[in-house]
């Protein structure tokens, strides 16, 4: 079986490629979805699917605690999730890709055209072609391999491809919110082939410190909201050094900041010569696996609680603490989870050598299919975690198609496959082992 996938998969490399290629070069960022998603739906048709394309109800989402998007309508931007119904009652996984992309940056950064798709010396150029339009590829051409070899899977393959997932998972809480569920999950987020079983959550907070202004000339008389938000950054590093202290898992042995804080935006002062009365600090906290996003939470505002406590200023001034914006639920799932394993052997088999097994050091949609939709999630896919959101970035080829390989081997595993005894159609099922 092995070596019937690993030819098609061969013989069907330049349909593949040129796939992918289409799909990068559509600019799919938020709100600009629906070219990308029309190609796939079209793929999707072509392998005689049936395909649910809709647009989310904003109206229905905002009333969701885990919901978060930028915008509060979908139109123009349709999600798509495809169904292979299984013969019996075999297991049943959900494979979820997202779409949409981060911005390009500056052009003048790129190479290449940004969205040109060109392919060198091995590796396809392109916003978007690690994360992660190149792991969706992925998972259609192991779909399109089992449909055309005749395969038949004894449990049901749940395909999407979601909007939103770069601002907060919106595409993906709508596909739960209309009933998709499975009994696990597999994103293809780029993980250079290496498998997640573990991921980050994280969520955006803004802290505004309030000073007094003065005369630069009689600085003395005022108090600096720069340097007060000075001392509170040297704080939120000391509470980022405290909460890794906690984090032992070995899946995070090769990251130096498994949960980090990051201050990514500083605001404040309106003139050179005036002591600055505001400064608003914009950032992200990283949220552990095992970790909820309120606990969090209350770790950082007993924190400033106790920091203020330091300062008589502070303390007569508490600086303010909004959690808004972008947020990722974080998703732990057991190394040795059933997936994992079967995901583990698949590409060992395929490969030649065992794969990474690791914790995710950003978020995905994984923990909302994990906590809220009660599928287990596990994150595999090509791609290199390095370039995603960099100029430049770019998908090795190669790695689409082990991937492909991997997943559809898979999905033969995990979901079992039915073989045809003889002419008259009569049928066992079973679990093969290669």
């Amino acid at each position: 079986m092995r070596q019937l996938i690993h030819d098609w998969l061969v013989a069907h490399r330049d349909e593949g490629i040129l796939l992918l290629q289409r799909l990068v070069r559509c600019p799919s960022k938020a709100g600009a979805e629906a070219e990308a998603q029309q190609i796939i739906a079209d793929h999707l048709h072509s392998l005689q699917l049936e395909v649910d394309m809709w647009e989310p109800d904003g109206s229905q989402l905002a009333e969701h605690d885990y919901f978060y998007s930028p915008r509060k309508a979908f139109k123009g931007s349709p999600n798509i999730v495809a169904k292979i119904v299984g013969t019996g009652k075999g297991r049943s996984i959900l494979m979820n890709g997202h779409i949409d992309v981060v911005p390009e940056g500056n052009q003048g950064d790129w190479r290449h055209d940004p969205y040109g798709g060109i392919i060198e010396e091995g590796k396809l150029y392109g916003r978007g072609s690690s994360d992660m339009k190149g792991g969706t590829v992925s998972l259609l051409l192991a779909i399109q391999a089992i449909r055309q070899l005749g395969i038949r899977l004894v449990g049901d393959v749940i395909f999407q491809s979601v909007i939103e997932e770069e601002s907060g998972g919106a595409g993906t809480l709508a596909a739960i919110l209309r009933g998709y569920k499975a009994d696990a999950a597999l994103i293809p987020e780029p993980t250079n082939l290496r498998i997640f079983t573990k991921q980050q959550g994280s969520m955006w907070f803004r802290i505004t410190v309030t000073g007094r202004a003065a005369h630069g000339g009689t600085r003395y008389e005022g108090v600096s909201a720069i340097e007060k938000s000075m001392f509170i950054i040297q704080e939120l590093q000391a509470l980022e050094r405290h909460r890794n202290t906690r984090i032992t898992d070995p899946l995070y042995a090769g990251n130096p900041i498994p949960v980090p804080i990051n201050v990514g935006i500083i605001q404040g002062g309106n003139w050179p010569s005036s002591v600055p009365d505001t400064v608003v600090l914009e950032g992200r906290m990283g949220v552990a696996p095992n970790e909820t996003l309120d606990h969090a939470k209350q770790e950082m505002a007993e924190w400033i609680r106790k920091l203020v406590k330091q300062d008589v200023w502070l303390l007569e001034h508490p600086p303010e603490v909004e959690w808004f914006g972008a947020r990722w639920i974080p998703g732990d799932v057991a190394p040795d989870h059933e997936l994992a394993l079967v995901l583990r052997d698949q590409f060992c088999a395929t490969v030649g050598h065992e794969p990474g097994v690791e914790a995710s050091p950003w978020g995905t949609d994984g923990g909302l299919l994990t906590n809220l939709a009660d599928t287990p999630c596990i994150v595999f896919g090509p791609g290199v975690t390095e370039v995603a959101h960099y100029p430049n970035e770019y998908i090795v080829l190669d790695d689409v198609f082990t991937a492909a390989e991997v997943v559809a081997m898979t999905l033969i595993e995990w979901c079992g496959m039915e073989v045809i005894q003889d002419e008259t159609d009569t049928h066992d099922t079973y679990q093969p082992q290669d």
